[in-house]
């Protein structure tokens, strides 16, 4: 697996091309905004037919990392499930998986918008793990949405970032990390999450002075300046 190393808040952290995050001092392993069933919602609320395999995508995806890094702890940031009915519409070997999944390791659900208040009997410590608003871990705080103004060591996720570029004339666009020094806002990591453009307002106003960009590639993650990025193509219209 290709880390690729930086610092946040005085730590040093990994980020992982599958777009999550690894924080080798706790054996930590946080993820953001998985979206489970985002696929069955649609058909229930939209009438739009997609295919209903995301969440198993997904939980394979988070199992793969899960069985190459053992971490001691999985963080889950937040709109983890697409709504609040997506805990009922899981799947028998989707809800399974889970509980192999929260069975090996400690998971922590934090609370996001889509997932507010956990589904009762599923969660706790005989349960699927422990739920929370946010989460500190020494010079870490682990939350759903990155809050306004000045932090440090804040992770969060929410925003789905996403980094446009032009490459010999092509344009293309790549889930991202964005990170100060100071705080750090993950991808998405649900196979049906989309994207927000990492120079959008919503995102720059939380960096007001300069950020990078930890881009997610197939193999590795490669670290570029918000200066080399490019609006999408709509926005310049």
């Amino acid at each position: 697996m290709s880390a690729f190393d930086f610092e946040c808040a005085g730590e040093t952290l990994q980020a992982l091309p599958q777009g999550a995050l690894y924080w080798p001092a706790r054996r930590l392993l946080a993820v953001a905004d998985l979206h489970l069933e985002k696929g069955s919602s649609y058909a229930v609320a939209a009438r739009k037919l997609l295919p209903r395999y995301d969440t198993r995508q997904t939980l394979a995806a988070l199992a793969s990392l899960i069985d190459a890094l053992q971490p001691e702890t999985v963080v889950c940031l937040g709109d983890s499930f697409h709504d609040r009915e997506a805990v009922a519409r899981l799947p028998d070997d989707e809800r399974g998986e889970i509980e192999r999944l929260t069975a090996r390791t400690r998971f922590v659900w934090i609370a996001g918008n889509h997932d507010p208040a956990p589904p009762p009997g599923y969660f706790g410590k005989e349960g699927w793990g422990e739920v929370a608003e946010e989460i500190a871990d020494g010079p870490l705080v682990f939350r759903h949405e990155a809050h306004f103004g000045p932090v440090r060591g804040e992770i969060s996720g929410h925003y789905h970032p996403v980094a446009a570029l032009t490459v010999r004339g092509r344009g293309f666009r790549r889930r991202c990390f964005l990170t100060d020094g100071h705080r750090l806002i993950l991808p998405a990591f649900g196979a049906y999450a989309g994207g927000l453009n990492a120079l959008d307002p919503a995102i720059a106003q939380l960096f007001p002075d300069d950020y990078d960009a930890l881009l997610v590639g197939r193999d590795a993650v490669r670290r570029l300046s918000w200066r080399q990025l490019r609006p999408d193509a709509a926005a310049l219209g």
